[in-house]
């Protein structure tokens, strides 16, 4: 039995759906801990290519347990469509379940996402995550349990409203919400979840204590953590290991491996500092190379180096067992490969990460550098299929970093990939 944590190592868009996909082979069980229909994770099964927001990646095997944790958000339609377009593709969602605890997105929060954002220019993906989130920390938050029961829901819902139409109106000058729309809405949601709400707590712990193996997924990455991320340039929940405890219901020590997911390079979507950003030839090209563009927004990703200033405090704050290497495929045809290894600030080097995001902004990278591979690794399916430039890639970062690689993607389909270590 394991207890897996997959999580994203950078600023998310890391390729953590793939990896999820493939290590559910061995899975019982899949818990999504946090996050909600801002993420996509895309997953290649042979010629057909799944997008997934809500839902666990390990929805594509049969037969799996695929629960959505109580630290996800959900946005009751888009989970509905979501299951939708797995129907009509014949994918089965009977495995599925809700944690009843977690919190519902309303209209009011994307409303006022919507306009919080035309401000803040956060870059955020407009789908209320966090407006939800404060509604959740400040006790007036509307939860799954409360769909199936229609008078608790529609009470909660007026107590809401009533600050908020008042909000929209006097200050954003924007359109109230109609408290009975949005009740008809939510109760059509409400028939057809119904099934799914569940107590996915006791379920996981149950599992656990069945000596089952269960992969816990996470959404985004380390860097955009509420709390250890790039502040306020980030997203609205713990993205990092810990949030896998919160988000599912599970104890601490009952983890037994976290993965981090690392893309041979970096991307970050949105605004904030990126040290290591490439505004040049090669940025672009590893922008088309990579299909570098948002899964849920389609928003072209920003592309750089790798940086290992924020991969080692990724490693320490989520400690990690171990790494999960992608795309690294898209550095085939590059002629000079380049890593960062420090920063440069007001003169200093820094090699720490960071905390104040008026520093971060200000550094510039310090490379190191190693000659190109020039030869194709996609498709290859062991370490010593690899090209030797590619091998001391992955051993220079897992030096850098004192922490093994044991998964490498080398490319988008689930046979494209080289299990060094097993994680079940």
């Amino acid at each position: 039995m394991s207890i897996v944590v997959i999580v994203g190592a950078q600023w998310g868009d890391e390729g953590k759906g793939k990896i999820v996909d493939v290590l559910t082979q061995k899975a019982d069980t899949i818990v999504r801990y946090q996050g909600g229909n801002n993420a996509g994770h895309t997953v290649v099964v042979g010629n057909d290519k799944y997008v997934l927001h809500l839902i666990p990646s390990g929805i594509l095997h049969g037969g799996k347990t695929c629960i959505i944790g109580n630290g996800v958000v959900i946005d009751p339609g888009a989970l509905l469509a979501e299951i939708d377009k797995l129907a009509a593709r014949k994918i089965s969602t009977e495995g599925l379940a809700i944690a009843q605890n977690a919190h519902i997105i309303m209209p009011y929060h994307t409303a006022i996402e919507r306009e919080q954002e035309k401000s803040k220019k956060i870059g955020t993906t407009l789908r209320g995550i966090g407006p939800c989130y404060t509604d959740k920390v400040s006790r007036q938050g509307i939860r799954a349990i409360d769909l199936l029961k229609p008078e608790v829901f529609r009470d909660k819902l007026r107590k809401n409203l009533e600050p908020i139409n008042f909000l929209m109106e006097k200050y954003y000058k924007a359109q109230k919400l109609d408290e009975a729309v949005i009740f008809a809405d939510y109760m059509k949601f409400a028939d057809r979840l119904r099934p799914y709400i569940k107590d996915t707590q006791t379920m996981v712990n149950q599992d656990i204590d069945a000596q089952k193996n269960v992969l816990l997924e996470g959404a985004q990455g380390t860097l955009l953590d509420i709390d250890h991320g790039t502040y306020p340039y980030v997203t609205s929940s713990n993205t990092i290991a810990g949030g896998a405890c919160t988000g599912a219901g599970i104890g601490p020590t009952r983890i037994n491996r976290v993965l981090g997911i690392v893309k041979a390079y970096t991307t970050r979507v949105g605004e904030g500092p990126f040290p290591t950003e490439l505004n040049d030839a090669v940025g672009e090209d590893l922008r088309k190379r990579g299909g570098e563009f948002g899964a849920t927004t389609g928003r072209p990703r920003r592309c750089g180096w790798l940086d290992i200033i924020g991969l080692r405090y990724a490693a320490w704050v989520n400690g990690l067992t171990g790494i999960g290497l992608t795309k690294l495929d898209i550095l085939d045809t590059i002629d000079t490969i380049k890593y960062c290894v420090a920063y440069k600030y007001n003169g200093e080097l820094l090699k720490e990460f960071p905390k104040d995001i008026d520093v971060l902004a200000g550094c510039e990278p310090v490379y190191e550098e190693m000659p190109g591979w020039k030869s194709n690794t996609i498709g290859a399916t062991s370490f010593d299929q690899l090209p030797l430039n590619a091998q001391k890639y992955i051993r220079t970062i897992e030096e850098l970093l004192n922490t093994p690689v044991d998964i490498v993607s080398t490319g988008q389909k689930r046979n494209e990939i080289i299990i060094i270590n097993e994680q079940f």
